[in-house]
């Protein structure tokens, strides 16, 4: 039985944070943020002595994976500058694709096609040849779909389906505005939005960035800019939209991964009184906000985790995960994959973060699916 014989594997390793100088070895002493960081490519390796794991106990799965995700998280945390820092060494990524090798569940049988998240190892761990997880943190993907599409499904659209069903409780009549839109978790959301029938503005920094939002069904795409003038026109812009969408009072729900100048400058002024901003990331930085502000335009600020959620509704997140493989299963999300890097070329991926260059769907292929599954 080759589980029995094969004791170590392949892993992508982080060896050192980036933002920060060495340790000198001494327990007491505060990490030094570098002034310039090292570049990704010299802290991440891929070693080939990494122990495999072994299946141990009740309920565990053993995956051979063909797919892990990468996203700015997973940058963020290789620079040591992510809300989870894992011990050193570490195996970055926390969503994976692939095919099961062995199993001590029921539910699951050596050659299931499954996508599964780590998120019981604080979001690390994907980015190996083997992962071993527990089955409740592991879904089977519909046969017809590509593992490839699916290897990004918790950094995306678990943050989103959060935010718009769990946080917003958006509805067909709801009008959802969502900033950062042409990034990973930006695209999700429209896709989810737009599949629970809702009507989506998307926000983007750039004229260029205007073409995947409207590609995957945004009713409006509108551009921000990047500094207090261009918030304001944007803000301008969509009160309009917003109104000749049927929401004259303002859109019902913003989801923000942006923040910054642009939440005070434009957001707050767009959403409906007693409407709601979520906030997921600050790619634009953390800029404090102003209660006062808050109160006049009668504003919920909510803070979209849904890692918590996850942990204390392990039911409800796995009906939440299940309804998001419906959509991508009957068409109602078109499954895509933007990037796909060979494992030789791992770093390229995070460099692709560390450069703001991240767009959609971009993973590592450790093993490719059978080309008889259809890529679109």
């Amino acid at each position: 039985n080759k589980s029995n014989i094969v004791t170590s594997m392949k892993a992508i390793r982080c060896h050192r944070f980036a933002a920060f100088a060495a340790s000198q070895g001494n327990k007491n002493d505060r990490p030094q943020l570098l002034k310039k960081f090292l570049p990704l490519r010299s802290v991440l390796s891929l070693d080939d002595d990494v122990p495999r794991p072994q299946i141990t106990k009740p309920n565990q799965v053993l995956i051979e994976t063909y797919y892990a995700g990468v996203q700015y998280p997973d940058a963020l945390q290789a620079q040591g500058l992510y809300q989870v820092k894992p011990p050193l060494p570490y195996t970055p990524g926390l969503d994976v694709s692939g095919v099961v090798v062995e199993s001590s569940n029921i539910h699951f049988s050596a050659g299931d096609r499954v996508m599964a998240t780590t998120t019981q190892h604080g979001g690390t761990g994907a980015c190996a040849e083997y992962c071993l997880l527990p089955s409740d943190l592991v879904w089977k993907v519909p046969s017809h779909v590509h593992l490839s599409f699916v290897a990004n499904l918790g950094r995306n659209f678990f943050a989103s389906y959060h935010s718009l069903k769990v946080i917003g409780n958006i509805n067909s009549n709801s009008l959802v505005l969502v900033d950062g839109a042409s990034g990973g978790v930006g695209m999700a959301t429209i896709e989810l939005a737009k599949a629970m029938g809702a009507k989506v503005i998307a926000g983007v920094s750039s004229e260029e960035k205007i073409q995947p939002p409207l590609s995957v069904g945004a009713d409006k795409v509108l551009v921000y800019g990047r500094n207090k003038d261009s918030y304001k026109a944007f803000k301008n812009e969509v009160r309009k939209a917003a109104s000749n969408l049927g929401h004259p009072q303002g859109v019902d729900l913003v989801v923000d991964v942006v923040q910054g100048d642009l939440f005070e400058s434009a957001l707050v002024s767009c959403v409906k009184p007693l409407g709601t901003i979520c906030l997921v990331g600050f790619t634009a930085g953390q800029k404090p906000i102003r209660p006062g502000l808050l109160l006049v335009k009668e504003v919920n600020v909510v803070g979209s985790l849904w890692g918590r959620y996850a942990k204390e509704n392990p039911e409800e997140h796995r009906q939440n995960v299940q309804q998001m493989l419906s959509y991508i299963s009957g068409g109602s999300i078109q499954p895509r994959v933007d990037r796909i890097f060979p494992l030789d070329d791992f770093a390229s991926a995070f460099e692709l973060f560390e450069n703001n260059q991240g767009k959609g769907n971009t993973v590592i292929c450790f093993k490719e699916d059978a080309p008889t599954i259809s890529k679109l």
